[in-house]
């Protein structure tokens, strides 16, 4: 097999053409370039975030517990667009997507950064992530569409991507922090975006024509029932972190009840619709439930325990801004290394192997962070090394956990790289929003989020045996 940097080819018969109109080789070296630096910048605004968060807190004059909702905002903008763009890649073509999704990223990402309140600022996050949930299904499919037998590799080295960001992200928040203004975590975001849009007018081939349009449903009744629910469980457990608030209080109690009824009914409503917002047997259908359970579980938690770690860091151990960022180096450099090896041995290994030994991984670097430093190790080492391990396990997953959804429907590729995507931030957000909200009534957070990672890593281990049931698959697809 060719190297997929250099290989020029084209999909099926046609060649692709170029944004002149005319017809051409295509580049697959350039087009993946392109769409790995959109991954890389949506990489880079989660844990730059992350890491300008006790900045932005005091910036706009809020609580830890709202300013957390910058992070969780940006999932539900996720978990509710996803679906969607998915279908939208898959109806309108995958580089019309690309480009608008780029956009909206690009705009929202400069408002986001002139915010001058915290609610302004959340409304904006979530637009942002509205714009980045097109990233991933789109680039799924230019690589499915363009790669040929090369695509279950160059999908692969997607999950080396992310972590080169979580390391950029955490350099360039804590050089914002400390010599500028957190504002630039945002804006950072605009030059970076205009560059794709340029290189993805110029490389990424035009759409080929439709052979036959169906008409697409936005479905408006799951996308409500589904964000809805979401968001009255977000409001709901934003509620426990006020102080003074009680699990008997109604402003606890009736979102709590809103987001139960709103998802019984979300399930209930794609499963009786004719053009459902998720088509439900790739929510819980054979083998496409486990593999999203998986994902959900054991990298969506594992994300939300990293993108604490620096305000962790900054709670029990008062680690600064800028150090307390570069923790999360040790994280991608890990990931990147067992993702690149991952991707080229996973036609051997075959996808429970490598989900088991990373999972098992991600169990002892959580366990790691949460004990004192031991044998005269400073909390700087310890706690980068903690994450180097959790990096690790998560590399180790990343391209079995991928491969392993999307092998079992190729044709499919942007929707189910769409509900992976989900199923990641469902898992986040559900680990942060829980996290700040104890966190924020809290006279020691250093300490309390020390026993939030010992249950996250207890939660992991009970997960274990659901691996098993993972589709296995051997060879490329």
């Amino acid at each position: 097999m060719q190297d997929i940097s250099s290989q020029r080819d084209t999909p099926g018969a046609d060649h692709p053409r170029d944004p002149s109109g005319t017809t051409g080789p295509l580049h697959r070296g350039m087009v993946f370039f392109i769409v790995a630096l959109s991954l890389l910048m949506m990489s880079i605004d989660g844990t730059i975030v992350a890491t300008v968060l006790q900045a932005l807190q005091h910036g706009l004059g809020t609580t830890v517990n709202w300013a957390g909702w910058t992070l969780t905002a940006y999932s539900f903008g996720f978990v509710v667009m996803l679906p969607i763009s998915g279908r939208l890649s898959e109806q309108y073509g995958r580089r019309r997507v690309f480009l608008g999704s780029v956009i909206v990223f690009t705009v929202a990402s400069l408002f986001c950064g002139l915010a001058e309140n915290i609610f302004a600022l959340i409304a904006l996050r979530a637009l942002q992530a509205a714009g980045g949930a097109g990233f991933t299904p789109s680039a799924t499919g230019i690589i499915v569409d363009y790669f040929g037998d090369a695509r279950d590799r160059a999908v692969s080295l997607f999950g080396s991507i992310f972590p080169i960001g979580a390391m950029i992200g955490p350099i360039f928040g804590g050089l914002f922090v400390s010599y500028w203004t957190w504002r630039a975590a945002f804006l950072v975001n605009v030059p970076i975006g205009i560059a794709v849009i340029m290189l993805a007018l110029r490389y990424i081939p035009r759409d080929p024509p439709r052979q036959e349009k169906t008409p697409f449903g936005m479905d408006v009744p799951g996308m409500a029932l589904l964000g809805g629910g979401l968001l009255a469980g977000m409001l709901a457990v934003t509620f426990l972190g006020e102080r003074n608030a009680h699990a008997w209080s109604p402003a606890f109690v009736v979102p709590l009840a809103i987001a139960i009824v709103a998802t019984w009914m979300f399930f209930r409503h794609i499963g009786r619709s004719a053009h459902p917002f998720i088509a439900p047997h790739l929510i819980h259908g054979p083998n496409f439930g486990v593999v999203n359970l998986v994902n959900m579980i054991f990298t969506g938690i594992t994300i939300g325990v990293v993108a604490l770690i620096p305000l962790y860091a900054a709670d029990r151990y008062g680690i600064g801004a800028l150090d307390a960022g570069t923790l999360l180096i040790a994280q991608g450099i890990a990931t990147i290394m067992m993702s690149v090896t991952v991707a080229l041995a996973l036609r051997r290994t075959g996808h429970r192997l490598p989900i088991y030994a990373g999972s098992i991984a991600i169990v002892i670097g959580t366990l790691l962070l949460a004990l004192k430093p031991e044998f005269g190790i400073s909390p700087y080492v310890w706690l980068a090394g903690s994450a180097f391990v959790i990096g690790a396990g998560l590399g180790t997953i990343n391209p079995a956990s991928r491969n392993a959804g999307l092998q079992l429907a190729p044709k499919q590729s942007s929707t189910l790289a769409a509900l992976r995507t989900l199923s990641l931030q469902i898992g986040s957000i559900a680990t942060i929003s829980i996290t700040t909200t104890i966190l924020a009534g809290s006279a020691a957070p250093g300490h309390i989020q020390a026993w939030v990672y010992v249950a996250a890593a207890l939660l992991l281990v009970a997960a274990l045996p659901v691996i098993s049931r993972v589709p296995e698959h051997h060879g490329s697809w």
